[in-house]
């Protein structure tokens, strides 16, 4: 199958100043925009011109593949759908109009292939802030076959993906569920004490990678930030890092931990799940926060889990973060600061019984959502190395 360069099979874009039409609105997607789980469009902005954004500059179209530059081991790109037709987006993003020679949706599933993404990571620069340029972008190359056969590629992964999709619906109805019993119980209930979580928890950050040691290690796995959803995690794929034995005792997750994330989309900002011994023996990267609570404390770990899930850990994490390019993050100081609502263990332990079937569930999807999250990259790399 022939290479040919992005920058070939792509059309130029137009670009406006918004601000020297001031009374003119637009609807604005910047990178916070972009869900990179779901390669989604969750939400635009509408401004106008003179209150623009300084990024806001690039006209975008139906079928459009926009493309973040920043971070792109998250690898947050997007479809424009007909609704955004017109829409204007952030210069954060590469903006690939296909041109006749290539299939948008084929375009859209090669930039979310993992051979694109190590590319585009390899390739970054920055080392707190990793970043491509549109030229890196551009003059990166993918796999061309004949139009039938990159729509014939596009329709079977677009069936693949659907399957995906359908499970994390599952998951969304089955989070929104817990977190209505969750509401309904504690949250319009006024009374229970408010606990800073340093007072009841243990809080340590992961291991750092590229980090030195001139003690001898051992190969383990370790979980990243894209591990880490709200309310579950994603094991289909579980990198390894090679750790001290020290540093493994350190960090080596135990059943009923708390995980978290340090930063993200401002709307998934301190997400998180409860691990439950998935896999044997699994420590955390530096970006991720582990809170184990103590023996002695009066709070049961799924009662957390959903706590930090709720609309009073959201507002305080969101009120407390650090906020840049659609991105938020809070540091250890904060998480620890966290106001936790706590309510009689009586109280805890009937929510716990009441979730339970649903926790059996979410478990059960997760499984299979893993099983399908291999099956797709398995498809995606068989594609474009036309071995479909």
């Amino acid at each position: 199958m022939k290479m040919v360069a992005l920058g070939d099979v792509v059309e130029s874009i137009s670009t406006w100043k918004p601000r020297t039409f001031p009374d003119s609105s637009f609807m604005y997607i910047d990178l916070g925009s972009v869900d990179n789980e779901t390669k989604r469009i969750k939400g635009t902005s509408t401004f106008l011109g003179c209150e623009a954004p300084s990024r806001a500059r690039q006209i975008v179209k139906c079928d459009d593949i926009v493309v973040s530059t920043v971070r792109p081991n998250l690898n947050a790109v997007a479809l424009i759908p007909r609704i955004l037709d017109g829409a204007t987006a952030s210069t954060g993003f590469t903006v690939l109009r296909p041109s006749s020679k290539i299939d948008a949706k084929y375009l859209y599933h090669w930039v979310r292939s993992a051979m694109f993404v190590s590319l585009m990571v390899k390739r970054a620069t920055g080392a707190s802030y990793p970043a491509v340029s549109d030229k890196i972008v551009k003059a990166s190359h993918v796999p061309l076959p004949t139009l039938e056969e990159q729509k014939r590629i596009a329709k079977i992964l677009d069936k693949a993906d659907s399957i995906r999709a359908k499970r994390r619906q599952v998951l969304d109805h089955l989070d929104a569920l817990s977190q209505s019993i969750f509401h309904d119980m504690f949250e319009t209930c006024a009374g229970d004490s408010l606990v800073p979580l340093a007072d009841m928890a243990d809080i340590v950050s992961g291991v750092t990678k590229g980090r030195r040691t001139s003690e001898p290690t051992q190969d383990v796995p370790y979980l990243a930030v894209v591990n880490v959803q709200a309310g579950h995690l994603k094991l289909s794929e579980v990198k390894h890092i090679e750790a001290t034995s020290s540093e493994i005792q350190r960090y080596s997750l135990r059943e009923g931990d708390l995980i978290l994330t340090e930063g993200g989309d401002p709307d998934k900002l301190g997400r998180g799940a409860m691990w439950r011994g998935e896999i044997p023996v699994c420590i955390h990267q530096n970006h991720i926060f582990r809170v184990r609570l103590n023996d002695d404390s009066s709070v049961l770990p799924e009662y957390m889990e959903a706590y930090l899930s709720s609309r009073s850990a959201k507002d305080y994490f969101l009120k407390s973060a650090k906020q840049t390019t659609g991105i938020a993050s809070i540091n250890m100081r904060q998480l620890k600061s966290l106001p936790v609502k706590v309510p009689s263990i009586d109280s805890q332990r009937k929510f716990v019984s009441l979730i339970a079937s649903i926790v059996s569930h979410k478990l059960l999807v997760e499984e299979q959502l893993r099983s399908f999250d291999l099956l797709f990259t398995s498809l995606q790399s068989r594609a474009f190395k036309g071995e479909l």
